[in-house]
């Protein structure tokens, strides 16, 4: 670990990525320290900053080259050199070689290169952070491309999470980030992060995806190739497209990119929301554009190894809760963080309503095209802070994924109205899903159940109305043992006020004078009171 952290001392030093940070924002004290840090005995060179950060981030390994690929896809959040040079991280990293390649391929498959494909080139098609694929042709004549996981790559990725978990524990102790729950952030994203590297789970999202959107106009997804999958290889489709980034080739085609931008928007709502099952790698390294219809463009999606899904109460809260934001209803918004245990139940809903009002309304008086959801967040999680909102650790991913979403979309049409074309959508699912067709599908979906307990149903019944039976002459022989015991505690009672009143006449009788003298003194009222006294005594 400690070696780790020097490699990333070293790294971040040699290429000079404190020059990255705006020193006239930072407080006095930290204004001194970069002013006398060792990093400054390093030359900046003559690369640009764009391209010292990628570098950095290339070299620092896979986990870092992720964030670098999900910065690119947000344009508008960056300097136009640095976004150029991120966008290289999408397909564009250094290649391990390709004997190497072709020397994993035979090992995980068993057989020879000349044995599994007619052929198969050494030159990879691309090279991302955790996998690079290369082209072959299968002995049937299928163009198919292969996928190799890096080789060494496990343990470089361990490390890194490793770092991470310190630095979130450390996190975790500070109150203000406590909200934030780092650790389990960090354990959601190792956990999709190192689904990557087992390309089975991968080719079981791809096969899903392709069935989810079959003989779809939106989105086509390419077959994979069963026999040939193993844990760091897969076989999968050859498709032809233009990269989604490649915004000149798709103007000179003539692409609909408004359309276009609009049905990435759809895609992603209708993998939420109908199929909740979600492609949440998608930067544009991973979209391609088929333009064979100009006007009717369609996405071609690779790369599934990071998916997600929401559970049924989750899909409600955020629907109900998007669709509030889209009528402005902001005390509803409020209610269902309440609701939904996201903030404290003792949070006056008033309160956060006003709160999130303050946040929302600037934004939202802008016309539609100037709405960023980023920007929203953003003000959320300012708000959230005050409240104590805690993080969702599994809408994270989602909440990357709608950001990468918008990012694309305003790059291939600056106008793209996120919201509008979401709302109708929502609506229309919030119907479904609460109307009578939603109830008919939920018939439906619990139809082989009901079938099998069908038959059971009169011995169910007979069992519960015996039950019942049982349990009523059970509650009247409990209100009988109730009514003996209360007729008891009332004779005990009696009895007790009858031995109080006649120690009582007794106690006068002695007091009035010895028992002795009572008959030469013939004090009859006396003598009556110890006779009763007496008799009361007896009688118990």
């Amino acid at each position: 670990m400690s070696l780790r952290l020097v490699k990333i001392t070293w790294i971040v030093a040699r290429h000079r990525l404190d020059t990255l940070i705006p020193v006239e924002r930072l407080p006095f004290w930290l204004r001194i320290l970069m002013s006398i840090s060792p990093l400054k005995l390093f030359p900046v060179g003559q690369r640009s900053r764009g391209e010292r950060l990628r570098l950095a981030l290339e070299a620092l390994g896979p986990i870092f080259i992720k964030f670098g690929q999900m910065l690119s896809t947000r344009r508008d959040l960056l300097p136009e050199d640095i976004a150029d040079e991120l966008k290289r991280l999408q397909d564009q990293v250094p290649p391990f070689p390709g004997e190497l390649a072709a020397a994993r391929v035979e090992k995980e498959l068993e057989m020879s290169l000349a044995e599994a494909f007619s052929a198969f080139d050494q030159v990879p098609l691309a090279s991302a952070s955790i996998a690079q694929v290369h082209a072959a042709t299968l002995h049937s004549g299928e163009d198919v491309v292969v996928k190799i996981i890096r080789p060494g790559i496990d343990s470089i990725m361990r490390q890194d999470m490793a770092l991470m978990y310190q630095i979130a524990k450390l996190l975790g102790k500070v109150p203000d980030a406590k909200r934030l729950r780092p650790v389990e952030v960090i354990r959601d994203y190792e956990a999709t992060l190192f689904d990557e590297l087992d390309l089975y789970k991968e080719a079981a999202n791809t096969s899903q995806l392709k069935r989810n959107f079959k003989d779809s106009p939106l989105m086509f997804v390419p077959t994979v190739y069963w026999p040939y999958a193993r844990r760091h290889v897969m076989v999968q489709e050859r498709i032809r497209g233009v990269p989604v980034a490649d915004l000149d080739t798709l103007i000179a085609r003539g692409t609909n990119l408004k359309k276009l931008a609009e049905r990435g928007v759809e895609i992603f709502f209708t993998q939420v929301f109908r199929d909740n099952f979600f492609h949440a790698d998608m930067h544009p390294g991973n979209i391609f554009v088929n333009c064979d219809d100009p006007e009717d463009p369609q996405y071609i999606a690779i790369d599934c190894g990071i998916v997600g899904s929401l559970t049924r109460e989750d899909q409600d809260y955020l629907a109900r809760n998007l669709l509030a934001f889209f009528h402005q209803d902001y005390y509803e918004v409020a209610a269902l963080h309440i609701a939904s245990g996201w903030v404290g139940e003792n949070t006056r809903a008033n309160e956060f309503a006003a709160a999130i009002r303050t946040v929302c309304e600037p934004i939202l008086e802008k016309p539609l095209k100037d709405i960023s959801f980023g920007q929203v967040l953003l003000g959320l999680f300012q708000t959230a802070r005050r409240f104590n909102m805690e993080v969702q650790p599994q809408l994270v991913l989602l909440q990357k994924t709608l950001l990468n979403i918008e990012g694309l979309g305003r790059q291939l049409y600056p106008d793209l109205d996120l919201w509008s074309t979401a709302k109708p959508y929502l609506e229309k699912w919030m119907k479904q899903r609460a109307g009578i067709g939603g109830l008919w599908e939920s018939l439906k979906r619990q139809a082989p159940e009901l079938s099998h307990q069908l038959p059971e149903l009169p011995v169910l019944a007979h069992q519960a109305l015996s039950r019942m039976e049982h349990e009523h002459r059970q509650r009247h022989q409990q209100a009988a043992s109730i009514s003996a015991v209360q007729q008891q505690l009332t004779r005990q009672n009696k009895r007790h006020y009858r031995l109080r009143i006649g120690l009582i006449l007794i106690a006068i009788a002695l007091a009035w004078q010895p028992l002795s003298s009572w008959a030469s003194a013939q004090e009859w009222p006396v003598l009556a009171a110890a006779g009763v006294g007496l008799v009361l005594l007896l009688w118990q």
